[in-house]
Order: structure tokens, then sequence, then C-alpha cells
């Protein structure tokens, strides 16, 4: 590209989009540096690199300033073969130049992508491969990270010397790298603190309003919470990140439910019998927000055939192409859908939300737990 006083004008007024691929600029040396200088950078916003000759035919003297500042030169006589060779020479250059940043950048691709592989997989390794099922229960999950490393995370697992199995679904502020690790972190804390907590002392949360719940299980659950969310905001606040959980522990011989909800969203218990949905409301404020936040105990029971269907928010807040959510009154009328087990449910909320979804992007990791108590067998 050759450019004089008034085509650098007309340089600097057209839109990016509009400007052409250029190699090599080419401007009179009585263009001051500062101008060309500007016009390269306008070229270089349009997603080109050139590389600057000026040239002069007299008062050579101009020339000095553009040399000082790195622009190439011309001097007479213009040759055709001379110029010629001159510039190709540094088309040439700036095609390298090119060829070399675009090589740098898809091997920072390639490595980012490379950490970010490595990242899912040291992630999974947090999520259980197996999930423990007592006799007469099944536990089903369905998980999909919005990146390839996520924020949710879901665990289970058995505690009070395997008399109680603790399930736990929570979702950690924001998505990618950043809450991955935090994830990491919060499943960690939660997991040894449920696991060495003392087992048998009461814990202060009112009566029990069923009167069946033993209280075994709910004081690891609870030093679980309340270690966690102590050491995250004493520690962690100025990041940001915080988490919302659900946290209960079953005990598999009776179907009683004991659980903290740390600002989540509410799990669904499904009546096997009328179809009818109970919603386990917030027990607590979410986790990692307030040094001294109080959590209490919710209690419930599920009789045979009953389902706990768990969720984080990337369900009911999928969206469509349009930006539309899912809703939550869309969720509930897929719940209170009859279901023979916890897959068959799961299976039809996923199909929901990723016909819902369509060709958008997924905005929100998508995670459910169903609990499912099997009928009693019929004689």
């Amino acid at each position: 590209m050759t450019i004089s006083e008034l085509g650098l004008r007309e340089l600097l007024a057209r839109p990016a989009s509009t400007l052409p691929q250029t190699d090599v600029l080419l401007a009179p040396a009585r263009v001051g540096p500062e101008s060309v200088a500007a016009a390269a950078r306008r070229l270089d916003r349009a997603g080109s690199t050139p590389i600057v000759v000026v040239y002069a035919e007299e008062d050579f003297e101009q020339l000095e300033a553009h040399v000082r500042v790195g622009h190439e030169f011309l001097v007479p006589p213009f040759l055709p073969a001379l110029v010629h060779s001159r510039l190709h020479s540094c088309s040439e250059r700036a095609e390298l130049g090119r060829t070399l940043r675009e090589a740098d950048a898809r091997a920072e691709q390639l490595s980012n992508e490379r950490e970010l592989a490595i990242g899912r997989e040291i992630q999974a390794g947090f999520l259980p491969d197996k999930l423990p099922e007592p006799e007469g229960w099944n536990i089903d999950v369905t998980f999909r990270p919005a990146r390839q490393v996520a924020g949710d995370f879901y665990d289970v697992f058995e505690v009070a010397h395997r008399r109680r199995l603790a399930l736990v679904v929570a979702d950690v502020c924001d998505k990618g790298v950043g809450a991955a690790l935090f994830m990491a972190m919060i499943r960690s804390l939660l997991r040894h603190a449920a696991e060495y907590s003392g087992l048998e002392h009461l814990v202060a949360g009112g009566p029990d309003p069923i009167g069946t719940l033993p209280a075994v299980g709910a004081t690891p659950m609870m030093n679980a919470v309340l270690s966690t969310n102590g050491y995250l905001a004493r520690n962690h606040l100025r990041q940001g990140y915080f988490a919302t959980l659900f946290f209960c522990v079953l005990d598999p011989a009776t179907g009683s439910l004991v659980y903290i909800n740390g600002g989540h969203n509410a799990p669904q218990l499904i009546n096997s019998g009328t179809g009818a949905l109970s919603a386990l409301e917030v027990t607590g404020p979410a986790v990692g927000v307030l040094p001294d936040g109080v959590f209490s105990l919710g209690y419930a029971q599920m009789e045979p055939g009953d389902i706990l269907f768990m969720y984080t928010d990337g369900v009911s807040e999928a969206r469509c192409p349009d930006g539309r959510f899912l809703g939550e009154e869309r969720m509930l009328a897929l719940l209170a859908e009859p279901a023979s087990d916890g897959r068959v449910l799961l299976d039809r909320v996923d199909r929901a939300v990723s016909a819902h979804t369509g060709l958008a992007e997924q905005h929100d990791d998508v995670t459910m737990m169903a609990l499912h108590r099997k009928p009693l067998a019929v004689a």
C-alpha cells in the first residue's frame, strides 16, 4: 500500500473492517514518522503488521527521522527491478513475522488446551468413580460442565462408621479454572471434616420434628459445613468465591434425612403415591460468605418409591438461543410426571434442558442427582 498526505487522512478515517491486508506500507519521507507510524498502527488493528518503507526523491535529510524509528527507506535511482526486489524482501519479512506470530499463538492455544485437559482429568479425580448404594436404594447422577472444568460438584460417601450415607450437591459461583480450584478445595474440606468429626454428639438445632431421626450423622455434617464456611470466609473472601450447597445425611434403614441447605436451589422430594413435590428449603447462607453464618438442620422422610431430586441452577437457568430460561415452573412440571426410578427422571429433565438450549452455548454447569428409595417388593 502506498499513501500520501491525503491518503493518510483517508486511511485514519476508514473503519477497521474495510482496511486491506497489508504487508508493506510505502510512504513519502515528507510525511512525518509519527503520522506514518499512526497509519501502520491503524493497519495493525485491522489484523496486519506492515513494514514501513519511506522514499525521498530529494531532501534526503527527511529520511533521518524515519530511520531513527526503524523505518526502511528507498533512495534514487528508482529502477523498477531494484524497487521490486526491495519491496518483495520487505513483504517476505512481513509474511515470516506473521507466520511466527500465528505459530506462537497456536502453540499457546495448544498449551492452554493441554493444561485444561490436565485440569479436567485432575478434577475428575475429585468426583466419585462409583457411588455407594445401600440395599434398597439407587443413586443416579447427570453431570455436564459448561467448560472443560466445572464449578459444580457432587459427592456421596459413608459417615458414622458406615451407618449413614452423606450426599452433597454444590455450585461454586462463576465458572472456569478459578471456580474449579475452589470446587476441589471445598469438596476436600467438606469430606475430610465430615469423615473425621465426632459422631455421637447431639447437634443444637431444635427438636426433631419427626421424632424418628437419630442424631448420628448430623454432627459430622454440621461440623463439615461450619468449618468449611469459617475457613473460606476467613481466608478467601477477597477472591469473591463462595458456594451454595445441599448436604444431607441418609439413614438407609429408615429413610430418614437430616440436611443443611446452604443457599442452594431447593431439592424436590417426589412422593411416589401422589406425585406431590415437597421442597427442602434453605436452612442457612451460602458457604464462604459470612464468617459467623448460622446453619440449622432440616428433616425429611423418604418412603418406598419416593425420589429426591437435587440439582444446580444450570438446570432451571438453561438458556435457549434467544436467552430465555428453561425456568423452575417447567422443571417442576417435568418432575411431577411419573418416573419409575431416578435414572428415568434425570434423563427426562436432561433431554428437556438439551432441547431448550438447542444450538445455544451452555452457559452454566448442569448437575443433577436422584436418590431413589426402591418400592417394597410385592409378595
